[in-house]
């Protein structure tokens, strides 16, 4: 089969798309025909040699946490998938990603892909989607009307965070270009304004999903009110916190959840989420995406379509 793969870190000229052998599922594993999988952050870090301390690697290896494909083939044990199955997953970030024809899952990370939208885009939605769900509802403990601030709605966790905190009854404010977050009730055009100096009232829970300075992390802590949650996902820079106050930071590191994938795809074929890809792009052209995003030159969702 065909896949890309690197064989030493560093940069995206040591992704190679060549041929390996197609693998067979042990026991608890299903065989994933792939029809997609999606640029992640993490991706980049991991080729650059960046996370070996948190996330182990074993070269050559294959990138792309995200899976969406139909099951090809069941591994002893395996009922809760049957061949012929599609299905959408978030992998185990140490093992071999989905950058290939054929990839092998854990049966109990996967959950029935979404109906309303080709397979492949399906590919976008469980990282990123889990991020979302889980810095809104397992860490933040939000609920109907708290005010929510998203710094970094406009990249792909961000749009699912608004449109999450939305659906939930929250006041959405969001930190992004202007007409990028349909689901914010407020938007701060973070290139014509300074964010912690915008918001007029203080939030119950602020997302801190992009890059920011230390001071500035500091400064969105202070506009969280008395017993807020601030989640960060910039987990290099550790959430600040507020105990005179009250106010928890907290860093997220996503964590595969079958049960929360499902319910998220249900959320997507009732139509009350919206999966936004910004582009495909063929498996054989996946380092050129490495390239892209290592230059700042991608917006949106990137799906690699094998």
């Amino acid at each position: 089969m065909k896949a890309v793969r690197f064989h030493e870190y560093g940069d995206p000229a040591v992704l190679r798309y060549e041929d390996t052998e197609r693998p067979t599922p042990a026991a608890g594993q299903v065989l994933v025909r792939v029809a997609g999988t999606s640029f992640n952050g993490v991706d980049g870090n991991i080729r650059g040699g960046f996370m070996q301390g948190p996330i182990p690697v074993t070269l050559p290896h294959t990138p792309g946490i995200d899976v969406s494909g139909t099951v090809e083939e069941l591994g002893e044990g395996v009922t809760a998938v049957q061949a012929g199955d599609r299905v959408v997953g978030f992998l185990p970030m140490t093992d071999d990603g989905a950058a290939a024809e054929y990839v092998l899952a854990p049966a109990e990370i996967l959950a029935p892909a979404p109906a309303s939208i080709p397979l492949a885009d399906a590919a976008a939605l469980p990282a990123v989607g889990l991020t979302a769900w889980q810095a809104l509802f397992d860490h933040a403990k939000l609920t109907a009307g708290q005010r929510v601030l998203i710094n970094g709605a406009g990249g792909a966790v961000g749009s699912y965070a608004a449109q999450l905190a939305k659906n939930a009854g929250a006041y959405v404010i969001a930190v992004a270009k202007p007409g990028t977050v349909p689901a914010a009730d407020e938007v701060i055009d973070y290139t014509s304004a300074d964010f912690t100096q915008a918001v007029t009232a203080p939030v119950d829970v602020a997302l801190n999903l992009a890059p920011v300075e230390p001071d500035r992390l500091a400064a969105l802590a202070g506009l969280i009110s008395d017993g807020g949650v601030l989640v960060n996902t910039t987990v290099w820079m550790p959430a600040p916190s507020d105990e005179t106050r009250g106010v928890r930071g907290i860093d997220l590191f996503v964590r595969s959840d079958a049960g929360q994938l499902a319910h998220l795809v249900s959320l997507v074929d009732s139509g009350e989420l919206r999966v936004d890809v910004a582009e495909r792009v063929p498996l054989a052209e996946l380092a050129t995406v490495h390239a892209r995003a290592a230059a700042g030159q991608l917006s949106g969702k990137t799906v690699i379509v094998a």
